[in-house]
Parts: structure tokens; C-alpha cells; sequence
């Protein structure tokens, strides 16, 4: 599938680092460094602008290395990027660590998959048909 994006950033294309990728890394395009502190949230730019077709998201994830190595997530994860969108795309990223990390111009931020979906229409009804789960919710089928 081709995508139509516009790259404003000093930065190549996101590409995939391996043949069985999900993701694509996307990079800071950030003039100086952006120091965030525990507990702190920043939104930084990609410099990248895209165009999805109908019945996808670009869903913007964490980097596994960054969370586990250094606590930096996305906060809103997996966060979404609809089809009719058409502005910046932009990672909120936050510091659960106890240290500040710092993020240098082009480092890898974040990874983004590319993910059909269903647009649904609800069909309002009186009773849900029965499963052997039923209402079971968090912890119902214990913890080991």
C-alpha cells in the first residue's frame, strides 16, 4: 500500500528496521535538545505530515527500548492518527523515571503502525446474547 507524506524534517523517511516490522521509528525534528524531567510530558514534533485512506490509523506506540532502558513512553498510547487528519504529526511523550532524559535532534521517539479498521454502527438491543465469561471482568479468572 502507498501513503502520501510530506516530510518537513531534516530526517529520512520513517522506514522498517527489519523485513517482519510492524512499526516505523519516528524521529524528533527538534532544533536543540528537549531535557524532560521526571514526571514531565512534551509533545515533539516529527516534521512529518501524512495522507491514510479510508478505514486505516497510523497508531503511534512507544519504543520498547526507550521504556524499558529509560522509562519514556507515549502517553496517550497507543495514540491515533485518523484517515481525515492532515496536520503534524507529533508524539506526547513522558518520563516515568526517576532521572531526566534528554532528546538530541533526529533520535528515534516512537514507532508507528499502520492498522485497518471498522467503522460500526450500533444496534441499540434489550439483551446481549449469554458467554461462558459473561460479566467477568478484571482478575476474573485469578492471578496465576
Amino acid at each position: 500500500m502507498k501513503i502520501k507524506i510530506i516530510n518537513k524534517s531534516k530526517n529520512p523517511l520513517p522506514n522498517y528496521e527489519t523485513n517482519l516490522s510492524a512499526g516505523m521509528d519516528l524521529r524528533a525534528d527538534i532544533e536543540k535538545i528537549i531535557t524532560l524531567r521526571p514526571l514531565e510530558r512534551k509533545l515533539v514534533p516529527t516534521g512529518l505530515f501524512i495522507e491514510l485512506p479510508e478505514g486505516y490509523e497510523a497508531q503511534i506506540r512507544p519504543r520498547s527500548g526507550l521504556a524499558y532502558k529509560f522509562g519514556i513512553t507515549v502517553l496517550n498510547s497507543p495514540g491515533t492518527i485518523d484517515a481525515d487528519y492532515r496536520g503534524e504529526v507529533k508524539v506526547l511523550l513522558v518520563n516515568l523515571s526517576s532521572e531526566e532524559y534528554t532528546i538530541q535532534p533526529a533520535d528515534r521517539i516512537a514507532q508507528m503502525v499502520i492498522a485497518s479498521h471498522a467503522t460500526i454502527e450500533w444496534e441499540e438491543a434489550v439483551e446481549l446474547n449469554e458467554t461462558v465469561r459473561g460479566a467477568g471482568g478484571l482478575g476474573h479468572t485469578g492471578v496465576n
